[in-house]
């Protein structure tokens, strides 16, 4: 689905690692993406693996989006 472009650039922009990302993305696959408590633990899940601080309205900013579909859908154009 995304070669290895992708993930050079994602990896280069977050210093996390292919084998990092798909072990997220297969936990994504098999959790509920409309469940807000869900959410907000993969929120600062992936804050921790990042090393990135997300602030209380940031995440709040964040699940509301997803919940409401309001997500690109071309997420390569978002590197």
């Amino acid at each position: 689905m995304f070669g290895d472009n992708f993930f050079k650039k994602v990896e280069k922009k977050t210093n996390v690692n292919k084998d990092t990302i798909m072990s997220l993305a297969k936990k994504l696959q098999n959790s509920n993406m409309k469940d807000e408590k869900v959410l907000r633990d993969m929120v600062q899940e992936i804050s921790a693996i990042t090393g990135k601080e997300v602030s209380k309205e940031k995440e709040d900013k964040i699940v509301n989006a997803i919940v409401q579909d309001n997500v690109p859908k071309d997420i390569d154009k978002m590197f």
